[in-house]
């Protein structure tokens, strides 16, 4: 699995001109998942973002994590994170998991931060989605489970 997690102030997914997911403090997470996957992928990534210390604390250095500060998460799957873009013009999309596989650990994936007390606000998966948010910072890492 491989997320890429922005602090955002507020962040909203849009689905036919409907808000189905918002936050306010709290990050961005895209989330892309791949064939072989597991829910131990699902787990490490949604510890690892629990416990990630990027909000900052009363000196301005970054050693809160989302929990320590009672921030949100929006969850948006986002197989594009996959794509290859090293031969072609169009990228290529083989390494993303097919949709029953990625549905199932995206679900698992937002139940396991959901079971670690965050709110957890999510797109819909499958859907033309628009995302906007503010990036905070700003803050953009770039995670893998592997």
């Amino acid at each position: 699995m491989k997320v890429v997690v922005q602090r955002a102030v507020q962040a909203k997914v849009t689905v036919d001109e409907k808000v189905v997911g918002k936050i306010e403090k709290g990050v961005m997470v895209l989330v892309g998942i791949t064939h072989d996957d597991t829910e131990a992928d699902a787990e490490y990534l949604a510890e690892k973002i629990a416990h990630l210390r990027i909000f900052e604390d009363e000196t301005g250095k970054m050693n809160h994590s989302i929990l320590d500060v009672g921030g949100q998460v929006l969850s948006v799957s986002q197989f594009t994170l996959y794509g290859d873009c090293r031969k072609g013009r169009r990228p290529n999309y083989m390494n993303a998991a097919k949709p029953d596989l990625a549905n199932e650990l995206y679900e698992s994936f937002n139940r396991m931060l959901r079971e670690k007390g965050l709110q957890v606000e999510t797109g819909v998966f499958g859907a033309m989605m628009d995302v906007q948010f503010t990036n905070v910072g700003p803050v953009t890492l770039i995670i893998e489970s592997k």
